[in-house]
């Protein structure tokens, strides 16, 4: 990741969490409620391909954000019940307490952060694309002005589609469903995360016809969200994110999986959290 993009990774946390101090310290009952269950409900995002899917032979849900909660869950010394949300529903899931958390594709945002809290370190970082016809034309977010974009209910990137470049934009529940209205033609393009859109593109030999040509749109570090008050929970969980970082488990747990191309953010957190193990290893030592 270079040194622009690390900065501007900060800054949105940063600014997001301005949001979340607004909330009034004090103990949440969920994280107790958990503990005492034994089981934390996790939403949990599943559109296909390697960060999220249900195997078929098993009908157990695979990929990166199962693999998240289940390891979530195991490091909280409890059992996980996953449940599959999609873009339209997952805050409604978790504001009525249908989930404890959600784990399932969504980017730090100031909307969001106003109505929601999470735990503070990143989990990856992710940014839009748009997938289209190779025979479209479009070279720039700017092509799509005027022109119908399809995109998942709840998409943070609806916002500046419309503001930024005057896109038309439909909203469909599922990222499936806006990528079948692309191919049906009801679209010029389906704005999505790039995790979801790239390896479509690789490895699905029905979209061959399909690139996606345009730079990442609005990169954002990916969080586990809870509740707004909810600070116990997400310190919690705040601290096995920084454990899966400082241990190297999200780096390998990335290569296993085949998610390609690497994410950057994972190898700088790395860097970051294992040398604050070192750092104080060292001042332990020096007290003595």
């Amino acid at each position: 990741m270079n040194i622009n993009t690390l900065k501007r990774t900060r800054l949105v946390l940063a600014f997001a969490a301005l949001w979340a101090a607004s909330t009034c310290a004090h103990a949440d009952a969920t994280l107790d409620k958990i503990k005492q269950r034994g089981r934390i409900v996790v939403g949990v995002m599943i559109s296909g391909g390697p960060f999220g899917a249900i195997d078929p032979a098993t009908q157990r849900f695979v990929g990166w954000n199962p693999e998240l909660a289940r390891d979530l869950a195991r490091r909280l010394g409890v059992e996980l019940e996953a449940v599959q949300v999609l873009p339209s529903n997952r805050v409604q899931f978790l504001q009525a307490g249908k989930v404890d958390a959600l784990i399932a594709g969504m980017e730090v945002t100031p909307e969001r952060a106003e109505i929601l809290d999470y735990a503070h370190t990143p989990h990856y970082r992710v940014g839009g694309t748009a997938a289209t016809l190779k025979t479209s034309g479009i070279t720039r977010w700017e092509d799509l002005r005027g022109k119908p974009v399809c995109l998942s209910q709840g998409s943070s990137y609806a916002k500046p589609l419309t503001e930024q470049y005057g896109a038309q934009v439909k909203g469909f529940k599922s990222s499936s469903e806006s990528l079948l209205a692309l191919r049906g033609n009801n679209c010029v393009a389906a704005v999505h995360d790039t995790v979801v859109v790239y390896p479509l593109l690789r490895t699905n030999a029905e979209w061959k016809d399909y690139a996606a040509p345009l730079p990442e749109l609005n990169p954002a570090p990916s969080v586990v969200w809870v509740r707004k008050g909810e600070t116990d929970t997400a310190a919690a969980i705040d601290k096995v994110v920084q454990d899966w970082h400082r241990s190297g488990w999200l780096i390998a747990t990335e290569t296993r999986l085949g998610i390609a191309p690497a994410n950057p953010v994972l190898q700088e957190l790395h860097a970051e959290y294992k040398a604050t193990k070192a750092d104080k290893a060292v001042v332990k030592a020096a007290a003595r």
